[in-house]
């Protein structure tokens, strides 16, 4: 079979699976969940053999350290997926929630039903956790999924998509539920993503050459952000110690993720005070720094910062640094050079917090808090499918409500219309 042929099955199976899962009830779905979770429990050292496997094969291609940092699976990790699918398993369920009942003159009553997307196709990089996530998001929200993982990442998701076949048939469900792609061809992507009679909506998740392509070339609606150009704003009345511990943590937690802080901007009123602490912690753990004029002269090792660092995602242990004269210029900078995905202020001024959380135009926005927090898990969803920096349907991190739509529905007792 060749690769139209087999992405056509596919998504046959795929379309028929969305009908059952649009209709299973909430105690298989969970049942489905509990046991996807048991079963990477159970098989925790078999997923890290196979994600050895995968790191050795990258390794010797030659790949970067933030695309391995992305790949590698630890014993806390897999049990990090484990945790995510109970999680979404004691999460309420979205689907048939009725909400905004209101009665019209008529005497017909007027409101939204929260139903599935239907068939949603996944298409990511590297990360092997997105099999575990994807599949148990899309489940919970009645849909189907097609889920295409990066070649570097095969044996990793084959082994978690093990697992998952395993709970949807404890629970009686389609096993066509979830389909995690079986060929690593580059042609299944294109297919994927102008299936538009099998396929309702594309996630990609990677890096910007991927979405890039995909926004560019997919028939069928794309939920996406492209990168994410994150900041930190020190106010000059911030709390400097809270400062230093946020600015240290969003950029050095981990470097390879798209809630990374990139560019630190602080107040010229305490940056004398603040930047050669920061600097003194950064140069310890191997950070380069690329500042502005007056950064640089605070902090002589600083690299002379480029226009285009400014934009830049490193996804590595690389920090543009500006000096800013105020709120005011720290929004500007923000709205002008940001991706529109997360950014934060440090500041004990509430009507200052008030006015960044209400100027900045970006997916999360942060008061006194690590940018690092930008994730589904930590805000309670129990795993996301990505970020969304786009403005219409989803926006952040996507859980469970932004894997379903609404409908209006009328209840009526004989009304006609005169």
């Amino acid at each position: 079979m060749d690769v139209k042929d087999y992405m056509q099955a596919v998504g046959r199976e795929a379309r028929a699976a969305s009908r059952h899962m649009a209709k299973a009830d909430t105690r298989s779905k969970n049942q489905a969940l509990d046991a996807m979770a048991g079963a990477i429990r159970r098989d925790a050292q078999a997923l890290l053999q196979a994600n050895a496997k995968d790191l050795e094969a990258a390794r010797a291609a030659g790949l970067d350290t933030a695309l391995l940092d992305r790949l590698a699976l630890t014993p806390e990790a897999v049990e990090g997926m484990a945790e995510g699918l109970a999680q979404i398993a004691q999460l309420p369920d979205p689907v048939g929630a009725i909400s905004d009942l209101n009665f019209r003159p008529s005497g017909i009553q007027v409101g939204r039903m929260r139903v599935p997307l239907g068939v949603i196709g996944i298409i990511y990089e590297a990360r092997p956790n997105v099999t575990a996530d994807a599949a148990g998001l899309c489940l919970k929200a009645g849909n189907a999924a097609i889920l295409r993982g990066g070649s570097e990442a095969f044996h990793s998701n084959q082994a978690i998509a093990a697992c998952v076949r395993e709970g949807l048939a404890a629970a009686g469900l389609p096993a066509t539920a979830v389909q995690v792609l079986e060929t690593t061809d580059r042609a299944a992507v294109g297919e994927l993503i102008t299936m538009k009679e099998y396929v309702d909506v594309i996630v990609p998740r990677g890096g910007k050459g991927l979405i890039e392509r995909i926004s560019e070339e997919a028939r069928v609606p794309v939920i996406k952000h492209l990168h994410g150009v994150c900041h930190v704003y020190i106010d000059d009345r911030a709390d400097l110690d809270k400062a230093v511990r946020i600015a240290d943590n969003a950029k050095t937690q981990r470097y390879g993720t798209c809630n990374t802080m990139e560019t630190l901007l602080v107040a010229q009123g305490v940056a004398p005070q603040v930047l050669p602490r920061l600097a003194a912690i950064y140069r310890e753990k191997g950070v380069e720094l690329r500042g502005d004029e007056a950064a640089r002269a605070l902090v002589r090792e600083m690299v002379p910062a480029r226009e285009e660092d400014w934009h830049t995602e490193y996804l590595a242990p690389i920090l543009s640094v500006r000096v800013v004269a105020d709120l005011d210029q720290a929004i500007e900078h923000i709205n002008r050079y940001g991706s529109q995905h997360t950014d934060a202020i440090v500041t004990e001024d509430y009507g200052r917090a008030r006015r960044f959380l209400r100027e900045v135009d970006s997916s999360s926005v942060m008061v006194n808090a690590s940018t690092r927090f930008a994730d589904g898990f930590e805000y309670g969803l129990g795993a996301e499918i990505g970020i969304s920096t786009d403005k219409i349907h989803a926006r952040g991190p996507v859980g469970l409500e932004g894997l379903t739509s609404q409908k209006f529905i009328v209840l009526g007792d004989g009304q006609v219309r005169g």
